[in-house]
């Protein structure tokens, strides 16, 4: 067990320094910062709660707990990663929870911890998040989790715990929920760590409807990361994530699309509830520059305030500004074109160019002859040649101001893997980009 937890150690603080080395550039000057919160409510384990809050926020801002690796610390997290810039800029906010316990990684295998107010690190996560959502009046439908190696972990465990909570979570370099649970009173699961442990999905699925018997409600999405040379939480682990994930959704281990969003990735999703992202040749230390914008692109935040509110905060005043309707016309779109043999992906941008919030939409445009729709994401598409519409499905219905969502549409091709010349919005015709 000493041996293990070394070993992970030792990968998370090489993780540590490598987050550290991409703080984000500097930023115009900010009076947000990094503030400590104590008497946030249950918290068995003694966490300690740092939070950012923009200067500028939307009028019910949405909720990210972003979850440090072994050896961190909340603000080594917050200065190491993208995810307080990119809250400056989408106006939601963070929450960055501290490890208290020798290691600093956090409860993933105790039996307390691994059930719904069970005990331990979770149910102090759960009180930071309800802290936030109380006292600056945050979307309780926008709640979302992220965190690397013992985060992801942690990811994991607080999707299966807290369905009603969290809308989405992002595992960067994880293992599936209780795939660390141990009855001994060690916080090391080697078999688990070194990819041995090996269910089916319906028993992967099983373990996360156990946490919280009786729950009938809606599930989080989930965003999976994993590099294929991780020699600390070994890669088979990405797979049992993806099954597990996909059997809670009651989805098809087999991928609805393919894709590689840049070189040595390969990215497949299973309807619009899990997305998984294989790194080829990468090791434990995976959250690169860029990672966590695509994290937050699959929770939808990059898309703003979903009506079109925002709310500025100073030291003296709170300014609040609402607008109305998406007036015709106010839109680009970009449409990129990846084609093999017969198959064809296409990646289509949306963005609002206008000044009030699109507030559900259909995308209508005309396939080139020969090219037939055989699946999508982040959106229904019908019919599938010809004339063809996309339609919002239900957690990307709106569109902030200067926002931008990402859909898609897998096709066959006889030969000609061209792209649509015109397209419009609600009926109004774009810009092309």
């Amino acid at each position: 067990m000493r041996k293990g937890l070394t070993a992970l150690l030792a990968g998370v603080t090489a993780a540590a320094a490598f987050c550290l080395a991409l703080v984000a550039a500097p930023q115009p000057a900010s009076a947000a910062a990094l503030t400590e919160v104590t008497g946030f409510g249950t918290n068995p384990s003694n966490l300690r709660m740092h939070l950012y809050v923009p200067d500028r926020t939307q009028a019910r801002p949405p909720v990210l707990l972003a979850v440090h690796y072994c050896t961190g610390t909340g603000p080594a997290f917050h200065s190491g990663t993208e995810f307080a810039r990119l809250a400056d800029q989408y106006g939601f906010i963070v929450i960055y929870p501290t490890a208290t316990r020798s290691g600093g990684c956090y409860d993933v295998s105790s039996p307390q911890a691994l059930r719904r107010d069970g005990g331990s690190d979770p149910v102090g996560l759960v009180s930071m998040v309800r802290y936030v959502l109380q006292r600056y009046n945050g979307d309780t439908g926008r709640v979302f989790v992220t965190g690397v190696s013992s985060g992801a972990m942690t990811t994991n465990v607080m999707l299966a715990n807290y369905p009603d909570v969290f809308a989405a979570g992002a595992a960067f370099a994880g293992v599936p929920a209780s795939c660390f649970a141990t009855t001994d009173g060690s916080s090391w699961n080697s078999a688990c760590a070194n990819g041995q442990v090996n269910k089916t999905a319906q028993e992967w699925g099983n373990l996360v409807r156990g946490a919280y018997p009786g729950y009938s409600g809606a599930r989080p999405r989930m965003q999976i990361w994993h590099g294929t040379a991780d020699d600390t939480l070994r890669y088979p682990n990405f797979a049992e994530q993806v099954e597990q994930w996909t059997n809670v959704h009651g989805l098809s281990t087999t991928p609805t699309s393919t894709d590689s969003p840049q070189s040595g990735w390969t990215r497949t999703r299973y309807g619009d509830k899990v997305e998984a992202i294989s790194m080829q040749g990468t090791g434990h230390n995976l959250l690169a520059s860029g990672m966590a914008l695509r994290a937050i692109q699959f929770f939808g935040l990059d898309r703003g305030d979903p009506t079109g509110t925002t709310t500025t905060t100073t030291t003296t005043t709170t300014t609040t500004t609402t607008t109305g309707n998406q007036p015709a016309g106010a839109c680009r779109i970009a449409y990129a074109v990846n084609s093999w043999n017969t198959g064809l992906t296409a990646t289509i941008t949306i963005t609002n160019t206008g000044t009030s919030a699109v507030n559900g939409w259909q995308l209508a445009f005309t396939l080139p002859a020969g090219q037939t729709v055989t699946g999508g994401w982040g959106a229904t598409w019908s019919p599938t040649s010809g004339a063809v519409t996309g339609r919002n499905v239900a957690y990307n219905a709106a569109i902030a101001p200067n926002g931008s969502i990402g859909i898609g549409l897998q096709a066959t091709h006889g030969g000609n893997t061209g792209k649509p010349t015109s397209f419009t919005l609600n009926g109004a015709a774009c810009a092309v980009a």
